[in-house]
């Protein structure tokens, strides 16, 4: 199976930005006064999961060891840079003014980050006209095409593994340690840009244990009484600047 893609110039993508990155590329970011968050979620795991699960052995590797009350949980931390409207390097013919340094993740779009989903052209913000018989050839059985993009998406990925360690000191750095239930939302932590470097600074050179104790935020009052029956440390919140919400809060039911 092969699917066909030929970048149009649209912009769309360019546009009210989520971009994962890596340790390297956020402190890059944030040193041209560009706003990175970073992002928390979290999964009980009392074990280290079936060896022969793609998923569970990805979100083993991206995520760290923690506990929220008694509960073992392993957290997944994402540095993201958040824009919205146009990305600040978009030119008006939307060209990008930071082509040959943008983050990799942007180099390797449409393709999928994560090695275990499928990328769907349809979930894709590329026109139609985009896709289709007669263009380059962008992915071939589920495998990037081009070798210089499959480096990169390597790379991309080699990443998520290789900064774990970095992340998991971050956290005690920043005094942050909100986790948002994988699948409901994100939990959110804004700062300054020159304050986040500062972090990842101290993050890299070793400060920070990583050992706190977490605690759960979610908009959904099920999942606040089910932590709470299980004695975690959990807030019912509202979405917003501090939570970004899979679903409508509620908050009884």
């Amino acid at each position: 199976m092969k699917i066909a893609f030929d970048c149009t110039q649209c912009g769309r993508c360019c546009h009210d930005l989520r971009l994962t990155l890596s340790v390297a590329e956020a402190r890059v970011w944030a040193s041209r006064g560009h706003r990175v968050d970073v992002l928390t979620e979290g999964w009980p795991w009392p074990d280290n999961g079936d060896p022969d699960d793609p998923v569970m052995q990805w979100r083993r590797v991206t995520s760290f060891d923690a506990r929220v009350g008694d509960v073992p949980f392993r957290i997944n931390l994402r540095l993201v840079a958040r824009h919205e409207g146009a990305c600040p390097h978009l030119l008006p013919d939307m060209r990008c003014g930071n082509y040959a340094a943008r983050p990799r993740i942007c180099r390797i779009y449409p393709l999928e980050s994560r090695p275990f989903e499928a990328m769907v052209p349809e979930r894709r913000l590329c026109p139609p006209e985009a896709w289709g018989d007669g263009l380059p050839v962008l992915e071939r059985d589920g495998l990037a095409a081009n070798e210089d993009t499959a480096a990169v998406l390597e790379a991309h990925r080699a990443a998520m593994v290789a900064d774990v360690a970095v992340k998991a000191r971050l956290p005690s750095v920043l005094g942050f340690f909100d986790v948002a239930m994988a699948g409901e939302g994100l939990a959110v932590c804004e700062m300054a840009p020159g304050a986040l470097i500062e972090a990842l600074e101290a993050a890299e050179a070793g400060l920070g244990d990583g050992s706190q104790d977490w605690s759960i935020v979610t908009n959904r009052e099920t999942t606040r009484a089910m932590l709470t029956d299980l004695d975690c440390p959990v807030r019912l919140v509202a979405a917003g600047a501090g939570f970004m919400a899979s679903f409508a809060d509620v908050v009884a039911g």
